[in-house]
């Protein structure tokens, strides 16, 4: 088992397949998404890795978050989550990963935090059908109806769905297909919706009843760093400029000015007067 990414919703949009075929479209997007620390089971019972989206303002860190952000050397982070993984699995702290880690027609699982509604009646929030619209029934068209037994057991259970705060909550939706995936510009896209808000974070680990495609790089898909592979490729000798030194370097002769040019020079300013 591999470890997941942690991205942002950014909205949705649509698509046409080869065909013709319209597709709604969700677009995920990471934003400096870094191992910030490791769970190992020697030290800490399990193996996960924490995971950290985007970069957060110095100020609205506490001292103790700093702290730990300095010990992994990552600038801080906004959002910080953990993926359970195989001992295999672990990561260096410090990398960053890419879209890459997914590819597209795999199947994916994504947990995010639902919109929420407030406080909704029955209806609305289980889909109970109500009571009758006439025929002996006056006030109470949406009410929920009866709600417990007789005399035994004489109490109403506990999870008896009922009216309450809709939304909000924790989701999970299974087998969502990734259509495209944008490495550039660490973008993710996953056919139909995806629980949350625009702006919400969301979780994306491989789908837990379907096989993950031989091409998904293991243990992670990284992101590769130009400037640092500039770095570490072989690069020419340089030979040093050869520095000159005061003997070596020439003297420039300025012309020596004598009275008979300033002479000469007030015998033509006179000239012009006349």
């Amino acid at each position: 088992m591999r470890t997941g990414l942690l991205v942002k919703k950014i909205g949705m949009t649509r698509r046409f397949d080869d065909s013709g075929v319209h597709l709604p479209i969700t677009v995920l997007k990471l934003d400096n998404v870094q191992v910030v620390a490791l769970r190992t089971e020697d030290t800490d019972g399990y193996n996960a890795v924490q995971m950290g989206w985007g970069k957060a303002k110095v100020k609205n860190v506490s001292r103790a978050m700093s702290g730990h952000f300095a010990k992994a050397k990552v600038e801080p982070k906004r959002k910080l989550t953990e993926f359970r993984v195989d001992a295999d699995g672990l990561l260096e702290v410090g990398v960053e990963l890419s879209a890459k880690h997914f590819v597209a027609g795999q199947f994916v699982d994504v947990c995010g935090t639902t919109i929420g509604k407030g406080f909704a009646g029955g209806m609305k929030r289980h889909g109970f059908r109500g009571l009758r619209a006439s025929h002996g029934v006056s006030i109470n068209h949406r009410s929920l109806g009866s709600t417990g037994q007789c005399q035994d057991p004489g109490k109403v259970f506990k999870g008896k769905k009922m009216a309450g705060h809709m939304g909000g909550v924790r989701v999970t939706t299974q087998n969502l297909k990734v259509v495209d995936v944008d490495e550039d510009r660490g973008l993710i896209l996953i056919l139909g919706s995806v629980p949350g808000a625009k702006g919400g974070y969301i979780r994306i680990t491989d789908a837990i009843k379907k096989a993950r495609p031989d091409e998904a790089p293991y243990p992670a898909g990284l992101k590769t760093n130009d400037l640092q592979t500039e770095n570490n490729s072989p690069t020419e000798d340089i030979v040093p400029e050869k520095q000159v030194t005061e003997e070596e370097a020439p003297v420039v002769v300025e012309p020596e000015i004598t009275d008979e040019s300033y002479d000469v020079a007030d015998a033509h300013s006179q000239e012009e007067k006349d």
